[in-house]
């Protein structure tokens, strides 16, 4: 999985004023935890986008003073109407423990059932996954290279090694339906019959 280097300051004070002043000089309050203790500190925004902004997942390598960390953005808060980040949770990571993520699904191949006109419609954008970090993908690939019309990929067809899906083994990922355009073509040629 790809690594982003982010680093930050420790916070004196912890607080809703100190959280404040560090807004207005474009920091993002931050705290990491998942490790023997809890780290407050602060991180400029303009690194944060770069992360934030994006389907993609990654590990971020952070520097917090001189302390180094591995971790994974775990939880982030907006403001409700500027939209602006108001604080950010880090899960330290731990390469003997297991982390539950979600990871993006990327659909690979052509559908035969769309060429004939059917409609391709893709339920889950993002599998949840639990398992080691080393073993974590950047997506997880679906094959849709025999995806017929009325036929779906769902949770339970997709095997990976070492990790295990956490998403209810029902849920389907991706489908083809009938179009509407396919629906008519199949009327017209029954009346023609």
């Amino acid at each position: 999985m790809k690594s982003f280097a982010i680093s930050g300051s420790l916070r004196e004070n912890v607080g809703k004023r100190d959280a404040k002043e560090l807004r207005y000089q474009s920091l993002v309050p931050a705290v990491l935890y998942g490790g023997e203790t809890q780290t407050h500190f602060a991180v400029s925004a303009a690194d944060l986008k770069a992360v934030v902004y994006t389907p993609v997942v990654h590990f971020i390598d952070l520097d917090i003073a001189g302390q180094k960390a591995q971790a994974i953005i775990k939880d982030i808060q907006f403001h409700p109407l500027t939209e602006q980040l108001l604080h950010v949770d880090f899960l330290q990571l731990d390469e003997n423990k297991p982390i539950a993520i979600e990871i993006p699904v990327k659909l690979t191949g052509t559908s035969p059932g769309v060429k004939v006109g059917g409609k391709l419609v893709q339920k889950l954008r993002k599998l949840r996954i639990k398992g080691l970090p080393k073993d974590h993908l950047d997506n997880i690939e679906v094959s849709i290279e025999e995806l017929e019309v009325g036929k779906s990929v769902r949770v339970r067809d997709i095997k990976l090694d070492n990790l295990t899906i956490t998403n209810a083994q029902e849920d389907t990922i991706v489908s083809v339906t009938t179009s509407r355009a396919l629906r008519q073509a199949e009327q017209e040629a029954a009346k023609g019959k």
